[in-house]
């Protein structure tokens, strides 16, 4: 018997037709679970036989009518996923910091046009610095868009606090080896939980490090030893030399990690106080 999306065929070649609408057909081809050697692709002819169609046309418009619902079908999975919102919570997260830090630059140009007596001769690198120095003697419109942008600063303070609780539901393992928001971030650039749950741990280890391994790869630079993880406290706070094998180990923990919270989905304390152990030995710090 090989079933096919209009029908059931036996090995005497009788057809049985498959009814119901695209939603059915489309259950239905999901269901279907053949082994690669006894695949027989099919032709309009068996499906026209089995008086799914009429024609070559008609198979074909049936059969596109039927992939356009499957793809569908695949999206609206894909979003119901509890990973999907947080992944578009990070990347607005990402868009505030961008807008905010653009916005602060030009609000800097601004009270310059304005104070060009009090012109700073070293401009700090801390944002809330140069929004404070600005906001001493700001009016009008100055002060105006300077209160939108400290406006769009609590939004994003409360959003991040935000990711990092989410987080801890959908990475529970991997929030506590690397903290909620970090978690998010390697998420979100692995393109989701089950995405992340399938990368080995040398490719977790240089997420975010895009730059530096084209590079590498293109220009004969040292390789990246580390991409966003070097965000974790365990990473950057460990000596020079060591922060390497930091981030090889925490990224190995960390694979672990995502298939746990993928198929498990609960904390394992057991697990998280194992890789703590071996994080700490490798030469991190708390």
């Amino acid at each position: 018997m090989h079933s096919y999306w209009f029908g059931d065929v036996d090995e005497a070649g009788t057809c049985t037709r498959a009814g119901g609408d695209p939603a059915a057909l489309a259950a239905r081809v999901s269901s279907i679970r053949t082994s690669p050697d006894d695949i027989v692709p099919p032709d309009w002819e068996k499906a026209r036989d089995c008086g799914a169609v009429g024609d070559r046309a008609g198979y074909l418009s049936r059969l596109r009518e039927l992939c356009l619902r499957m793809a569908e079908d695949a999206v609206a999975a894909r979003y119901r996923g509890r990973d999907a919102e947080l992944i578009q919570m990070v990347v607005a997260l990402d868009g505030l910091d961008q807008a905010a830090g653009q916005l602060t630059d030009r609000l800097a140009d601004w009270h310059r046009v304005l104070h060009p007596g009090d012109a700073w001769k070293y401009r700090p690198r801390d944002s809330r610095k140069v929004l404070g120095r600005i906001g001493e003697d700001a009016q009008g419109p100055l002060k105006e868009v300077l209160d939108g942008i400290l406006g769009l600063r609590e939004v994003r303070s409360a959003l991040a606090r935000e990711i990092g609780e989410r987080a801890g539901a959908v990475l529970p393992n991997c929030s506590a080896l690397v903290g909620g928001l970090v978690a998010a971030r390697i998420m979100t650039l692995a393109g989701g939980l089950a995405p992340l749950a399938r990368l080995p741990a040398s490719s977790i280890q240089v997420l975010g490090a895009k730059g530096a391994l084209f590079s590498h790869l293109t220009r004969g630079t040292p390789p990246p030893r580390h991409g966003i993880i070097f965000q974790h406290h365990r990473v950057h706070n460990a000596p020079r030399g060591a922060r390497g094998r930091v981030a090889r180990v925490l990224a190995g923990r960390l694979a672990i990690a995502a298939r746990i919270d993928l198929y498990r989905g609960t904390p394992d304390p057991e697990f998280v106080g194992d890789a703590d152990r071996r994080i700490e030995a490798a030469g991190g710090r708390r």
